[in-house]
């Protein structure tokens, strides 16, 4: 028998991992960017108060302008909120490629220690467009979310391209556009959305609250 990691022997939860893909480009500058900090420091803590999720919930966050892993996949009693600063362009396409990767390196790892493991979730917020090529970003995340290997969900923020979202965003999941700088809502829902979770079987369909934040663009 192989020896787990410490971090599996110690807590051998099933894992409900995360990844927050965010913009932090030049135009988030501002009360945008301030919005967002506020925000993941609202997850921590509202995830925190569920004794369940804070053991299952782990994040990672990449940011892209350029494309960084601010923060490698952590329980979320280990996650300490960065405080994010915007500069830069917005190479999506790198930085939703780089998410898919972390991500298939994770779940192999979990696969390695004998954890098992929700449908893990990237949660992609941005005020702009790609400023590379993300076509085979896009079709990574449809063959993805086709053959249940995520779920992928797209933010827009005010000034976001919307008709490049579209294409990006998997044909069952339409991109949600934020109401103003409403991010303290969103991660209150990504938090009771992970909770619901992390209290049900791996496998199992989760009724998802309502998208009380933003609006869904069809």
């Amino acid at each position: 028998m192989p020896v787990g990691l410490p971090e599996f022997v110690e807590n051998p939860e099933n894992r409900c991992p995360v990844i927050l893909l965010l913009d932090t480009s030049g135009s988030m500058s501002g009360q945008p960017i301030q919005e967002l900090n506020r925000g993941l420091a609202t997850f921590k803590e509202d995830v925190l108060r569920d004794t369940q999720a804070s053991l299952s919930v782990e994040v990672a966050i990449v940011t892209f302008a350029p494309v960084r892993l601010t923060q490698d996949f952590v329980t979320i009693d280990q996650f300490i909120p960065p405080k994010l600063e915007a500069e830069g362009v917005t190479p999506m396409g790198e930085a939703i490629e780089y998410a898919l990767d972390l991500l298939e390196n994770r779940k192999q790892t979990y696969k390695d220690n004998g954890i098992l493991y929700y449908r893990p979730w990237v949660f992609l917020i941005t005020d702009g467009a790609p400023t590379d090529y993300w076509e085979g970003a896009a079709q990574r995340v449809r063959e993805a979310e086709e053959s249940r290997r995520l779920l992928f969900f797209t933010v827009g923020v005010q000034g976001a391209d919307i008709t490049k979202l579209r294409q990006i965003a998997p044909p069952q999941r339409s991109p949600v556009m934020l109401n103003g700088l409403d991010f303290r809502s969103l991660f209150v829902w990504l938090s009771t959305s992970m909770k619901r979770v992390s209290s049900s079987k791996v496998g199992e369909a989760v009724a998802l609250p309502p998208v009380g934040w933003g609006q869904i663009t069809s």
